[in-house]
């Protein structure tokens, strides 16, 4: 199973890229992995998730980062990855959005929205948060230690 984490806008501040190049990297030992920006959320749809229009470029399933998803424990986190990476061939896409969120729209086009939790964080933090608990599925999937300190 190929994943992609995907994001709207370019990285501003070096110490968010540096933990994005890190997490890549650690989840690179499970998986394919790999890091996208993207323009916009036309461009993410266009490329991921089809679009309102239904036109698809790509096959993938395509999961969103909203405050209004549904929320899991990293234990739940990693147990719906395992269940995918055991059922599905697809690619996995987890988007994360510009500092607008996500539209109606592109709600309605993914295939699962999921939630980082209630807090609002700020949309580069929320890439990083991403990846550390991608990251941590994996070690609890292989059971590694890193998740057992928690």
């Amino acid at each position: 199973m190929k994943i992609r984490i995907a994001w709207i806008g370019k990285t501003k501040e070096p110490a968010i890229q540096a933990l994005t190049d890190e997490y890549l990297k650690r989840i690179s030992r499970y998986a394919p992995v790999e890091g996208v920006s993207l323009r916009d959320e036309a461009d993410l749809l266009a490329k991921f998730g089809g679009s309102v229009t239904g036109a698809s470029s790509a096959k993938s399933t395509l999961v969103l980062m909203d405050s209004r998803g549904k929320e899991f424990s990293s234990e739940q986190f990693a147990r719906f990855l395992g269940d995918y990476q055991d059922r599905n061939p697809l690619p996995l896409v987890f988007a994360v959005g510009g500092a607008d969120g996500f539209s109606d729209a592109a709600r309605s086009a993914a295939q699962n929205v999921t939630s980082l939790g209630k807090m609002t964080l700020a949309h580069e933090l929320a890439r990083v948060v991403l990846l550390e608990q991608v990251y941590r599925a994996f070690t609890i999937l292989k059971g590694h230690p890193y998740h057992s300190g928690h």
